[in-house]
């Protein structure tokens, strides 16, 4: 029998590809940092793994599992770089990707542009059905309609194929029938049915996120079988794991089934992390903070646990504005992007002011600093001209940075257009990309009723740490909590996810009027496919089955979730249920509508494994005084004189459990960097993690 002792995380950003190898047995990890490779990300995944089997030969065989997340289905969407799709709808609808919810997200700008859709109208055909929303067979397909629409996509080039029918989330059997016939006429088709991406009623939403699943699943499906390919060669013989964009993690086969699912696979696991981390210190309001190369992303948690969302958005025109995006219906960590990157590019605007982002440099050419060929300054430049990075440390002295570059595109690009110092222009752009995620921060905080001056700041990613106490200090918090490797926070983070997949079917029905035993029957349905998905997962372990009920007053818009007990539903009574959504109505908005009838819409269920044993291991005791961990002063940024003045710079790894460090002070590792500002005090606890008070 093979000893599985190890296990390792594979985060891919936009800059820099994460690993972390965890030995269960002992509790021993190992990281590595190192650039992403764009136009394949399997290259920077090899290189990474053969970076680590030199510093630590034999591994491989002996990993049970390796979880992976990455940026590539977003990418394909943001950069259009999917695969050639068409789509093929009910006759009548096939204007609604660009119909939409008829809906101006700026309602004051008539230039306000929107996202071209992924199916160009001339890929999308019509098919002569209907089904009634109560799922009745109105009008048959003609199979010889949609042969001929096959082909004429077919001769088009057509690579992938999206089928979206109106109202097939009650009745999927014409959907079923185009599938049948797309599967014996063109084998060779890339195949996404509405009714099993996503089977749930709003037909712009459904179609946006069946096209989307359509435009990136060949280019997913070949990434997966040559990242299988490639980690084979390599000798690993365990099972490979995907993130998901809902805090858990799949199959691969899933995965290729269902790329929209993988969206946000990569961010998602920090916030995963800064849960696991939340109830390891009983913390129960925690504000995550990732902040990576290319993008700054955070999630409020509350009571120990991170919301979920139903709809977010990719690809918007307006970065920050909600609307302007392509809709995704699937389940989601409540992220919000709330700032750039430490690659964020810097520039002067068309009004002659300081603008950071949102257009990245990410891993090539990357910064100024990098030497790869930037001209363009970033965060990262500033962060180095402030003096909170050291040139010849950085990822722990591997990679060395040119500031002589940095100063320079600075002074060119920004001070000298500015008619300012050298320092008070790299100051500026650090201290406004703070500024503008202090107040993306606060208004996410008080979005979801929480109080920024109780949340604990959780730093993760390579930039997160040296922003965290700017951003902290701006936002009113009064502690931040740097993790272990919380430069590869996201694939450390990997562990303690739990292997899960989120599963839903919209049967709109008055309560009144609900048959509970038709109720059950749907639950029952979901826990069955649910539970062929995670099969191969499972390898025969039980699942656990989470349920929740999407409710709204009869002629709303919008419907609010209720999680409920796992029993046979023809056990609840119609009291209970109208007396369960009117106490989460009025415990959201205030008040409720009790002479108001109320209708189920969509019936949600979540599927899991067991939670993982996964422990961070103690601190080993180590003799010596702080002044042990000293590796000298630097001189860096005050942000609150105004100048420089003398750091000190500890070592991390040498820090021992108990150590109490005053600001201003610098915390260099391998992967990250932490600023600590003069009016700050850090404790290093039993874990090794710094918990930073601010005065």
């Amino acid at each position: 029998m093979v000893n599985e002792s190890y296990r390792l995380g594979c985060d891919i950003g936009g800059t820099f590809t994460d690993f972390v190898l965890v030995n269960d047995e002992t509790g021993e990890f190992l990281t590595h940092k190192c650039l992403t490779t764009p136009s394949d990300p399997s290259e920077a995944v090899e290189t990474g793994i053969s970076h680590l089997l030199d510093h630590h030969p034999g591994f491989m065989p002996r990993i049970g599992e390796i979880i992976h997340g990455t940026t590539l289905v977003i990418n394909a969407i943001i950069e259009r770089k999917g695969a050639r799709t068409g789509l093929v709808t009910t006759k009548g609808f096939r204007d609604v990707l660009e119909l939409g919810r008829e809906i101006r997200y700026d309602a004051y700008d008539i230039f306000s542009e929107y996202p071209e859709p992924l199916v160009p109208r001339f890929l999308r055909k019509e098919v002569n059905e209907r089904i009634a929303s109560d799922g009745r067979v109105i009008r048959e397909p003609d199979p010889g309609e949609v042969k001929k629409v096959l082909a004429e996509l077919s001769e088009l080039g057509v690579e992938s194929l999206g089928v979206c029918l109106i109202n097939s989330y009650e009745n999927p059997v014409h959907e079923m029938k185009i599938k049948e016939i797309a599967e014996k006429e063109f084998p060779g088709l890339s195949l996404s049915v509405s009714y099993e991406v996503l089977p749930q009623i709003r037909e712009y939403e459904r179609t946006s996120t069946t096209v989307t699943n359509a435009y990136v699943k060949p280019i997913t499906g070949r990434y997966l079988r040559k990242l299988s390919s490639c980690l084979g060669s390599l000798g690993f013989k365990g099972r490979l794991f995907i993130m998901l964009s809902s805090g858990g993690i799949t199959s691969v086969d899933t995965a290729r089934r269902f790329p929209v699912r993988i969206i946000e696979s990569g961010p998602t696991a920090a916030v995963i992390a800064s849960r696991h981390y939340g109830r390891m210190f009983q913390i129960r309001d925690i504000f995550c903070f990732d902040m990576g190369g290319t993008t700054a992303k955070s999630c409020l948690i509350q009571k120990g646990e991170a919301g979920l969302v139903s709809t977010f958005e990719v690809g918007r025109v307006q970065r920050f504005k909600k609307g302007s995006g392509l809709p995704i219906q699937v389940p989601v960590v409540d992220l919000m992007e709330i700032g750039a990157g430490g690659g964020s590019i810097a520039r002067i605007s068309k009004m002659g002011l300081l603008q950071v982002g949102p257009e990245s440099a990410g891993a090539d050419p990357g910064p100024v600093c990098y030497a790869r060929g930037g001209a363009e300054p970033t965060v990262t430049d500033a962060d180095l001209v402030l003096g909170y990075l050291d040139q010849d440390y950085f990822l722990g002295g591997t990679m060395s940075l040119d500031k002589d570059a940095s100063q320079q595109a600075i002074a060119k690009k920004i001070a000298e257009p500015l008619g300012t110092s050298l320092t008070a222009a790299a100051f500026g752009i650090h201290d406004l990309i703070n500024e503008t995620m202090a107040a993306a921060a606060k208004t996410h905080i008080a979005e979801k009723g929480g109080n920024p001056n109780i949340v604990t700041v959780t730093a993760f990613g390579g930039a997160g740490p040296v922003h965290a106490y700017g951003l902290a200090k701006k936002i009113g918090a009064p502690r931040i909590l740097v993790p272990r490797l919380a430069g590869v926070g996201s694939a450390l983070g990997f562990f303690t996810a739990p292997v899960a997949f989120d599963m839903s079917r919209s049967h709109r029905v008055a309560l009144n009027d609900a048959d509970f035993e038709n109720i059950e029957r749907i639950f029952e349905s979901l826990e069955q496919e649910s539970e062929a998905i995670l099969r191969d997962a499972a390898k025969g372990k039980s699942l656990c089955y989470e349920r929740t009920l999407s409710m709204r007053f009869v002629g709303q818009g919008a419907e609010t979730d209720l999680s409920i007990e796992r029993k046979p539903f023809s056990q609840w009574k119609k009291e209970e249920i109208r007396n369960l959504f009117d106490e989460s109505y009025r415990k959201l908005y205030g008040r409720t509508y009790p002479e108001t009838p109320a209708e189920f819409v969509t019936f949600k269920l979540r599927a899991s494994l067991p939670e993982r044993p996964f422990h961070i291991p103690l601190l080993k005791k180590k003799t010596g005084e702080l002044k042990d961990c000293i590796k000298g002063q630097r001189m860096a940024f005050s942000v609150i004189r105004k100048d420089f003045i003398p750091f000190t710079v500890y070592e991390r790894s040498r820090l021992f459990s108990g150590a109490v460090l005053k600001g201003p002070a610098i915390i260099e590792e391998k992967e990250s960097t932490i600023v600590i500002g003069e009016d700050a005090c850090a404790k290093v606890d039993e874990y090794g993690f710094v918990q930073i008070d601010l005065t």
